[in-house]
């Protein structure tokens, strides 16, 4: 279980292993589904712009299909919300749900309205849970896709270009992926980690 999990979690494994579809999925569920939160994200499209740069995937279809996946599944997020409501974030804490995660998007969406749906972009956990607060707080679903889509196109474009540029600047870059994913992943988790520390203090 421990070793699917894992595997699961790889960007590589993922890339290599399912292709455009399963970044599809992996960003869809991401962006749409509660659940979805612990699934990569932005590695993962980082690390499928550097697959870009050696030939393995089309940047052109990579990025579409990102976008659109982050469209889909936020789209997905407000209407679960606007839904089901309070019913969904009354639970107690669970193994794939826990209130300390909803009361700090709570507070981002407070923070920054319309604006916390293209800023949860880059914001791991946060970005999953944003657009289904969306939905419960009656956002108007124009306001809300206008947002939506800003958001999808920034973070849909600007990560694979990264990687994409990245790849193409460094010799060999495919021996240099794993430590490269590791540092993204340390970088995406550091406002989860900021937020942590302030809530505790």
């Amino acid at each position: 279980m421990l070793t699917s999990a894992l595997l699961l979690l790889n960007s590589t494994f993922i890339i290599q292993t399912l292709g455009l579809g399963g970044l599809f999925l992996i960003v869809f569920a991401e962006s749409g589904l509660l659940i979805g939160f612990f699934l990569p994200g932005d590695s993962l499209i980082f690390t499928a712009g550097l697959f870009a740069a050696q030939g393995y995937l089309p940047l052109f279809w990579l990025i579409v299909i990102t976008v659109l996946a982050a469209i889909l599944g936020d789209s997905l997020g407000y209407w679960i919300g606007n839904t089901f409501g309070p019913k969904i974030f009354t639970k107690e804490d669970s193994f794939f749900f826990d209130k300390s995660y909803l009361a700090r998007s709570e507070k981002f969406f407070a923070k920054y309205g319309g604006k916390s749906l293209v800023l949860a972009r880059f914001t791991p956990i946060v970005r999953t849970f944003v657009p289904a607060l969306a939905g419960v707080g009656k956002m108007r679903y124009h306001t809300f896709l206008t947002y939506n889509i800003i958001g999808a196109f920034i973070w849909g474009i600007t990560l694979p270009l990264l990687g994409f540029f990245l790849g193409r600047s460094i010799p060999n870059i495919d021996h240099y992926i794993l430590p490269i994913v590791i540092i993204i992943i340390t970088i995406s988790i550091i406002p989860n980690i900021i937020g942590y520390i302030k809530t505790r203090s």
